[in-house]
């Protein structure tokens, strides 16, 4: 038996007691009567729906603020409140929950797709327990149950004032927190740890991959390679040609099925534009169209990012993602990739958006050694890539790994029996 099991039985031998939100005290709405500007150049501060979504306990470092006249009647938001958001594109996030634990130490105001929830008394209440228990799944079972709708969902405020919560005594509210806040506290330190590590493995592998990719000292003429160093400085231009896809026109594409389209912001990404068969194959075969391994570039926005082309079936906006057709005997398309990863890209920023011409692209300097130099480099920098992406991708299954546990453990502890009426 545990040391809150022994405590619940010590303190409530008969069970919990348990009472509704009607009996508890009383719900109040947001901000009312607002328009858009009175959102600008505020006066008061106020919670934004995001804020109570996203925190399970108030952030109340708030920088929103809101136009407050002098006489204007206004709920504020006070220490030990519960808010919930309202309506939601799902049942299952309908009603999250966020509770003030701390003291505001300014006056603070609910924005108007929220809603909030005041204990009548706060004797015998810790609200952070309730941080807790309002995000657990029995409450927010529950909760699923009070909310209706087909395309858009709502709590509705009378069933949701019938949700019975447990009400054990403070003593045992605290020990839990107290278990709680220690669990959530150590996947806050293991998180931290983590990132450090992967901040402190990506600037080694920043460093390594500046170091290998640069030329002796002895080796800065343009076309330049001697014995003594076997490297060559060219161009971009002078290795490849500069390649893009023919335009596709919006009426060409369509968002449900066929060849996936990148388009500069799908670029790495996922597709969410679609070309057909037919126009993919008429395109492929008579205009450039990139080989398996070639390195394309973002040519605007994300200006310099690179994908390594997978070969398989896709197509990819013209001028805005490019790439260089060079020939391996000189230059590994690997070895691009990583050099393309420390190139200073010259920009033109004189239109609306930046973007990297042509021409910028041809004569932008590339460095590079022999080809049994080049596949060490890239064999080392994959290494080192290989490390940083493993710990980059295991950081958020860690993550999850860790709510689960907490999850599992917030929910043993928060089981209570019902105290027999």
């Amino acid at each position: 038996m545990t040391h809150i099991e022994q405590m619940i039985q010590d303190l409530c031998p008969n069970g919990v007691e348990w009472k509704t939100f009607d009996e508890l005290g009383v719900f109040y709405g947001g901000l009312s009567g607002k328009t858009k500007d009175d959102f600008k150049d505020g006066n008061e501060k106020f919670i934004t729906y995001l804020n109570i979504a996203s925190n399970p306990a108030l952030r109340l470092d708030i920088d929103e603020t809101v136009k407050i006249g002098p006489n204007e009647k206004q709920n504020i938001v006070q220490y030990g409140d519960a808010l919930f958001t309202g309506s939601s594109e799902t049942p299952d996030e309908c009603a999250m929950s966020s509770v003030v634990t701390d003291y505001p130490q300014e006056k603070l105001y609910l924005n108007s797709f929220c809603f909030g929830f005041r204990f009548n008394s706060l004797e015998g209440i810790c609200p952070a327990f309730y941080k807790h228990y309002f995000r657990s799944n029995h409450f927010r079972k529950a909760v699923r149950r009070t909310a209706n709708g087909t395309t858009r969902f709502n709590v509705s405020k009378k069933e949701f004032g019938k949700l019975s919560i447990p009400l054990p005594p403070l003593e045992i509210q605290k020990k839990i927190v107290e278990c709680l806040d220690k669990f959530s506290a150590l996947a806050a330190e293991l998180q931290a740890e983590l990132q450090a590590e992967l901040q402190m493995r990506r600037k080694q592998y920043e460093y390594y991959r500046t170091r290998l990719l640069t030329p002796h000292s002895d080796c800065n003429s343009a076309g330049d390679s001697t014995d003594d160093c076997n490297w060559v400085i060219t161009t971009l231009g002078e290795i490849g040609k500069v390649c893009m896809c023919k335009r596709i026109l919006k009426n060409e594409t369509n968002s449900q099925r066929g060849i996936p389209f990148y388009k500069i912001g799908t670029f790495g990404g996922v597709a969410n534009a679609y070309i057909s068969e037919q126009l993919y194959e008429e395109y492929k075969q008579r205009y450039s169209y990139p080989k398996k391994g070639d390195i394309l570039i973002s040519a605007a926005g994300t200006i310099g990012k690179s994908v390594i082309f997978d070969g398989e079936p896709s197509y990819f906006q013209d001028s805005n993602i490019v790439w260089i057709a060079n020939n391996e005997k000189k230059v590994l398309n690997k070895y691009l990739y990583y050099y393309y990863q420390i190139v200073d890209w010259k920009v033109d920023d004189g239109g609306v958006i930046k973007r990297l011409y042509n021409d910028n692209l041809r004569a932008t300097p590339i460095a590079y050694p022999s080809l049994e130099e080049q596949a060490r480099i890239v064999a080392i920098l994959d290494k080192f890539e290989a490390l940083t992406t493993s710990l980059s991708d295991g950081i958020p299954a860690e993550q999850a790994a860790q709510q689960k546990r907490y999850e599992y453990y917030r929910d043993l502890l928060l089981t209570f029996p019902r105290k027999a009426v």
